[in-house]
């Protein structure tokens, strides 16, 4: 246990040390805030266009905003926050095997599998966090200005797109353990990602699949109910579950 613990907070001072736990910091900071300033922001921003617009042969009538605006910006947004996230965090593995620093670890006697697992908490903990940051800051800007109440199953659909994001996570972890340098894990990553929207274009298929969660909108409006999604929230956990299993099992024979 102390050789786990030990190496969480190698992973943790790592993180800060190389400016990426400051960089999501402020990333997930900014979509928090830039949320509810778009939404409140566009009344103002049409009414600057409006001559320019009407010279176009264009009638811009006044706007009205509200939290539900500040909420698809939210999910329209999240996915931007997402990507960037794999981009810095890619390198979680491939960056040791490149230095020879987890030789050293394994060495000293910690076990492989704690590799790993310490991994994987790590980024769920740091997507967590930046993912609820960002919710709780537009939730309290939309609270501020307007009312949340107009969204519908608010907290069931973020709690959907949070499981996406450890769907992703696992899956890096899993294709860092495959893949020796960044672009394998990005190009794995995002080839199954890929390969589940893709598939959700079929009716049949599209229930099952985890990137029905990241439909946040549907919800909101209304236009969906929350047992929809129900078969996409197990299969997105059991998943994420069998990837992070995948993951010990490759890291264990795994050659460094």
């Amino acid at each position: 246990m102390k050789s786990f613990l030990a190496f969480i907070k190698k992973e943790t001072m790592e993180q800060f040390r190389s400016g990426r736990l400051m960089i999501l910091c402020m990333l997930f900071l900014l979509f928090g805030i830039m949320n509810p300033a778009i939404a409140k922001l566009t009344p103002w921003m049409l009414e600057v266009l409006a001559d320019s617009l009407a010279e176009s042969g264009m009638i811009v009538t006044s706007v009205s905003v509200s939290a539900m605006d500040s909420w698809v910006q939210f999910f329209k947004n999240i996915p931007l926050a997402l990507a960037a996230f794999v981009l810095l965090e890619s390198s979680i593995f491939t960056k040791e095997y490149q230095t020879g620093t987890l030789v050293l670890s394994l060495t000293k006697g910690l076990e492989r599998y704690k590799v790993v697992i310490s991994k994987m908490v790590e980024l769920s903990v740091l997507w967590t966090v930046g993912y609820w940051l960002c919710f709780g800051i537009t939730y309290a800007y939309n609270a501020y200005f307007w009312d949340n109440a107009i969204a519908n199953h608010l907290m069931f659909s973020a709690v959907c797109w949070w499981m996406v994001g450890l769907w992703v996570v696992a899956l890096m972890i899993l294709f860092s353990t495959i893949a020796g340098t960044n672009t394998g894990v990005l190009i794995g990553t995002g080839m199954v990602v890929l390969a589940s929207y893709l598939l959700g274009l079929l009716p049949k298929c599209k229930a099952y699949l985890p990137t029905l969660l990241a439909d946040g909108n549907s919800l909101i409006y209304g236009i969906a109910e929350t047992k929809t999604y129900a078969a996409a929230m197990i299969i997105t956990g059991a998943t994420s579950l069998i990837c992070f299993v995948m993951s010990i099992v490759v890291f264990n024979k795994k050659k460094l």
